[in-house]
């Protein structure tokens, strides 16, 4: 509880105060000074115009430092000067160690990732590290030369420390993971023994600084986990200070049901919840956003802390095999791939996918069928020529019913081909998007224009999440003030995850920084052609170092990981 006082100080903190407090008439050199900037604290506040000082790893001033001396000055007039952002749902803890660059989102402005959604980098045993489908399994680390060199999130963490990364990177613990190490993707109940050594782990990694405890309810295994057994895990992780954020189990027919299991494990548990990616899919239940909100709004009002976070696109993402049951995933990659050329069962898989329903996202139905359905990311070399076509253009091609032509691609692709939906409409997300207790995440692993992240196509959201949001929706559509748009990529995102020291521009807080052009930031991915930096982005700092400079990357790479409460209690 503690901790939350202390953010809430922070937030309330006038902003006067920073500026007109620590001017430093002894002229002290500094690193770095950004000079004549439009400087918006990620409060909420109005922007100011003030001068920022960087020294060492921490901002050391704002306000005149005309007179000051630094190293490198740069003139920031008519630049806005934020906190760098946090992506509250990244996904980049294993390409981190492919590129360390995180180009496509340090030329957003993000500066930390938190991440770990369902199923986390750690802990990892044998077993996780053979499954394709697991991004850091043994077929991954050897097509991108990782070495697989930690089984804990210690490990992970001292991993990322000898590798370095541009950007600091934060993580949950997952109990879909969790899960599959004790248990394996199997749908049944967790005994007793089994549910004991899952809070072992938890527990381990709470020490290792997870920030928290996470779910994937859509997906196997977590798709098969009770609610109960989720709060018996969340309760481990609230023992040590940790948070709960959640991909919740329906986001379509039966949202609301799912929205009321979210509030049950905040409140069983006591924990401060998040659920990420926010939204009213399949157009059944398009119009549904303002009751959603109302009905968060409504826990909060009885006391339960929930929030939100969201992307800003009306197509989502994820694996190719979550157009199909749950069922045909259970047991891993080759009993999937049993199943899928089976004859009986590949007839039974087509009829549940044209039907409704209530136990499963039947995301092959909500998001219109074969013309909805995109593939991006896929692995197996032979199949490249199928990336950015939907599954309705390849159906043709192969001369196949589309829904044949998913699952023969499947078993070549060992399950890890990835798809963009439609599932979405505009004025949902728009409500979403700017809604003052919803932050950001992009859902997205970091990519590049260049290099091993560049070979396959991905959503558009992995390059220009916060620009669009700061384009589209603040400088184009006017759904929110610029300073609101900062809030909420910022302290709103720390505040979410209990980070207590970025967020916020102040002296003594991390000089993680983004500066950027308020009339030229945009992002530039499309679906079709997804690969482009966005643009407006000029400088970043994190940990007080360039990571771009006046719109170039940097060698600089001062990232650090990010360890949350629990990490101080050993």
């Amino acid at each position: 509880m503690k901790s939350k006082i202390v953010v809430s100080a922070l937030l309330a903190f006038p902003v006067f105060l920073l500026v007109a407090g620590f001017t430093h008439p002894q002229h002290p050199n500094y690193d770095f000074i950004l000079s004549g900037a439009h400087l918006v604290d990620g409060t909420g506040a109005p922007w100011v115009a003030a001068d920022l000082g960087i020294a060492g790893d921490r901002i050391a001033a704002i306000g005149d430092l005309s007179h000051a001396s630094a190293a490198k000055r740069i003139d920031a007039t008519s630049l806005v000067v934020a906190p760098g952002f946090i992506d509250v749902q990244g996904q980049s803890e294993f390409n981190l160690l492919v590129d360390n660059r995180a180009a496509s989102k340090i030329t957003q402005g993000v500066t930390t990732e938190i991440t770990g959604e369902g199923t986390s980098i750690a802990p990892l045993n044998d077993r996780l590290k053979k499954q394709p489908d697991f991004d850091a399994s043994e077929e991954s680390a050897k097509k991108y030369g990782v070495t697989l060199d930690w089984s804990s999130l210690g490990e992970y963490f001292r991993h990322l420390e000898r590798t370095k990364s541009a950007i600091n990177l934060g993580t949950f613990v997952g109990a879909g993971g969790v899960r599959n190490y004790v248990m394996g993707s199997v749908n049944r109940p967790a005994s007793a023994e089994e549910l004991d050594q899952m809070r072992q782990l938890v527990d381990q990694a709470m020490k290792d600084g997870a920030f928290g405890l996470s779910t994937a309810l859509e997906y196997v295994p977590d798709t098969f986990a009770s609610t109960d057994e989720i709060v018996e895990l969340a309760k481990v992780a609230r023992r040590y200070g940790g948070v709960y954020f959640t991909h919740q189990r329906s986001e379509t027919d039966a949202i609301f049901e799912s929205l009321d299991e979210v509030f049950a494990i905040s409140q069983r548990a006591k924990i401060s919840t998040t659920i990420w990616h926010l939204k009213t899919a399949y157009s059944e239940n398009f119009g549904k956003m303002p009751e959603v909100l109302r009905r968060i709004e409504a826990a909060r009002a009885r006391g339960i802390d929930v929030a939100a976070s969201a992307y800003p696109y009306t197509r989502a993402s994820n694996a190719l095999i979550s157009s199909f049951p749950p069922w045909v995933s259970e047991g891993g990659a080759e009993a999937m791939i049993t199943r899928l050329q089976d004859a009986a069962q590949r007839e039974r898989i087509k009829k549940e996918m044209d039907e409704p329903s209530l136990t499963w996202e039947n995301e092959w139905r909500g998001s219109g069928g074969a013309s909805g359905i995109m593939l991006v990311g896929i692995r197996n070399p032979e199949l490249a020529k199928y990336e950015g076509m939907t599954l309705e253009e390849i159906g043709r091609a192969m001369n196949k019913d589309p829904k044949d032509a998913a699952m023969d691609i499947a078993i070549a692709d060992r399950g890890q081909t990835a798809q963009v939906i439609s599932m979405m409409n505009e004025p949902d997300v728009r409500l979403a998007v700017s809604s003052p207790i919803v932050c950001f995440g992009s859902d997205s692993e970091e990519h590049a224009e260049d290099g091993p992240l560049s070979t396959s196509k991905v959503h558009p959201r992995s390059f220009g999440t916060f620009p669009r949001v700061l384009g589209y929706y603040v400088r184009e559509q006017k759904t929110m003030r610029l300073e609101e748009a900062i809030r909420k990529m910022t302290s709103l995102a720390a505040s979410r995850v209990a980070l207590m020291d970025r967020g916020i521009l102040r002296p003594g807080m991390f000089a993680d920084i983004a500066v950027f052009d308020p009339n030229t930031i945009k992002d530039v991915a499309t679906f079709q052609d997804p690969m482009h930096y966005s643009i407006g982005v000029k400088y970043v700092f994190v940990n007080g170092r360039p990571v771009l400079w006046n719109g170039s990357i940097t060698n600089e790479r001062p990232g650090r990981p990010l360890r949350g409460p629990g990490y101080h209690a050993r």
